[in-house]
């Protein structure tokens, strides 16, 4: 069951016992969201420290996109499952069909992790190329960071669209992570820009 207070409300501590102590939200995909809303606030400061006004406006937009997926994430899984308890005595292809919505409805907080994940790890490319030498070890970090998430969300993303053959989503996915891998890469490899 989610927290009675918002995810981002909570002290590092108290986000570290919800996770710890949960049945199932928050789980991967709230980890996810903090993470890659962490990414993105590394990224806000290394443009800073860079003094590229433009770059941290980005990265703090981006931050304010990914901080609340964290809990819509729980918030829409925690729904799915609440479907599937409440789903035990209709017939079984109504009852699939139930399940089947909420969990897709489940996919999209992911899906969003990995899509604003690519875009952290395409702006850490950008930040990577032009920024002050001494921040660039935070921004590989960033998006090591964000290029993880990406991936965890394929997983994430893919189970909740189980039911669904051939769902779009799952290619998207899969697209978002291999960018923000990519990106990575290229900053790793010192050819970013």
């Amino acid at each position: 069951m989610a927290s009675p207070r918002a995810y981002l409300d909570l002290t590092v501590a108290e986000w570290l016992d919800a996770l710890a102590a949960s049945r199932g939200a928050p789980g991967g995909g709230s980890m996810l969201g903090i993470a890659v809303a962490t990414a993105a606030a590394v990224l806000a400061m290394a443009a800073r420290v860079s003094e590229d006004g433009g770059l941290a406006a980005q990265a703090d937009a981006l931050r304010a996109r990914s901080a609340p997926l964290a809990q819509r994430d729980a918030d829409t899984y925690d729904a799915a499952l609440a479907v599937r308890d409440a789903t035990e005595a209709l017939r079984a292809d109504r009852r699939d069909w139930a399940i089947g919505q909420a969990f897709a409805r489940a996919a999209e907080p992911p899906l969003e992790i990995a899509r604003v994940a690519a875009d952290i790890a395409g702006l850490a490319e950008a930040i990577a190329a032009g920024g002050h030498p001494r921040v660039r070890a935070d921004v590989v970090a960033a998006a090591a960071l964000a290029a993880g998430a990406a991936r965890g969300a394929v997983a994430l993303v893919t189970v909740n669209l189980t039911v669904v053959d051939g769902d779009p989503r799952v290619a998207d996915v899969e697209r978002f992570a291999r960018d923000a891998e990519h990106a990575f890469a290229r900053i790793g490899q010192g050819t970013a820009g």
